[in-house]
């Protein structure tokens, strides 16, 4: 890396995520069973908590269950782990989702923060009966977070008349408990959407890009937060692949290719339909995933596009590729770009997550505390 990507990080703590399904699948996992499968939900959720991840993710679809009644099943099953709950704003009104979320929050003991998701895919929004433009949607979540945060934080009732949303004499007796309130986590590339995260993400969430096109949008989320006095956090998402060596890796990585290919030919990959079923993406984000791929499948040190380009990127769908302790190497990259929250998950993510937990998690610690300088830099790979 070059002078030019880094930042300083002082004072940053960093965050794990990870993300629990509905049931077993993936794009090289098609799915089985019951659509809210339990029992695996259960095991996905103490894999997390034993293998020292911060939170977990609760995925929202409009074809799939509803990620704030799982996220509450998740929190009686455990007792560490906190949740972030996707939630696109649009469907609910602003003020009962306030309420919804800090009840909660009061039920996990302030376990609870909420990944806003607009929407880039016009095909899924008219499944929900949203016909609007990104740009209107965007607009329309800017006024819902408005009102979700004066809903958290109003001490008297209060009015707000926007073009989307119109309360008069507002109040929520229930607040956010814990000592984080309820953090926002924010995702959307384009400038819309990074407009409405300068004034109101906590955590700005991109998929897995290159180097440069992580600096490019840090820059630009932070410009935009600074308008507002704001200094958001920045989360990246990838989906690591481990091997005892980098040959074995890479050959793991084939061989995920090969399956998901094989499946995507037959119609029954673990993906929902409609991230699938469309000639070109709609959202930015998997926009930039594409034109990273187009530069090739290996790019950085270890930043494998495979599976972006085969599923037209298609949510989280680049990986790092090698070792554990070379895969640690290319997240304190991120990390030095001012990336202070990863969240990973596998192609196979119960098995994946345990793995993570064992050999990844515990160095990227150690790494992150030697790079702060917390530790001797040889306990890193220890």
């Amino acid at each position: 890396m070059t002078d030019h990507y880094r930042h300083d990080s002082t004072g940053r703590h960093l965050e794990v995520i990870g993300m629990i399904g509905n049931h077993n699948a993936s794009e090289t996992i098609p799915r089985q069973g019951p659509i809210i499968d339990r029992e695996y939900i259960r095991a996905l959720a103490t894999a997390h908590e034993h293998g020292g991840f911060d939170r977990v993710l609760l995925a929202f679809h409009s074809v799939s269950p509803d990620s704030l009644f799982v996220g509450q099943y998740v929190a009686s099953v455990t007792r560490r782990l906190k949740l972030m709950l996707a939630h696109r704003p649009g469907f609910t009104a602003p003020t009962i989702a306030a309420r919804q979320l800090a009840t909660l929050d009061h039920l996990t003991d302030g376990r609870t923060s909420v990944h806003i998701i607009t929407g880039g895919n016009d095909r899924e929004l008219a499944q929900d009966g949203d016909f609007l433009t990104k740009d209107e949607r965007y607009a329309r979540t800017s006024e819902y977070l408005d009102i979700l945060r004066a809903e958290w934080s109003a001490t008297e009732p209060f009015d707000y008349q926007g073009d989307y949303y119109r309360v008069k004499g507002a109040f929520a007796d229930v607040k956010p408990e814990g000592p984080e309130r309820i953090p926002v986590f924010f995702g959307g590339s384009s400038p819309a959407a990074i407009a409405v995260a300068g004034k109101h993400a906590d955590t700005y969430a991109l998929w897995g890009e290159t180097y440069a096109q992580v600096a490019e949008t840090i820059a630009a989320v932070r410009a935009a937060a600074a308008r507002h006095g704001r200094d958001p956090r920045f989360s990246l998402s990838l989906r690591p692949i481990l091997g005892r060596t980098e040959d074995e890796a890479w050959a793991k990585a084939d061989r995920i290719l090969a399956r998901a290919t094989e499946l995507k030919g037959r119609g029954t990959t673990g993906i929902p339909r409609s991230y699938t079923d469309r000639d070109a993406p709609a959202n930015e984000g998997s926009r930039r995933l594409l034109a990273a791929a187009a530069q090739g499948e290996r790019l950085d040190k270890r930043l494998w596009t495979g599976i972006a380009k085969l599923t037209g990127a298609a949510g989280n769908s680049t990986a790092l590729v090698g070792t554990p302790d070379q895969v640690v190497d290319a997240l304190l990259d991120y990390w030095r770009l001012g990336v202070s929250t990863f969240l990973i998950r596998g192609f196979d993510p119960l098995p994946d997550a345990i793995d993570y937990g064992r050999e990844l998690i515990p160095r990227l610690r150690a790494a992150v505390a030697a790079e702060e300088g917390r530790l001797p830099a040889t306990h890193a790979a220890e």
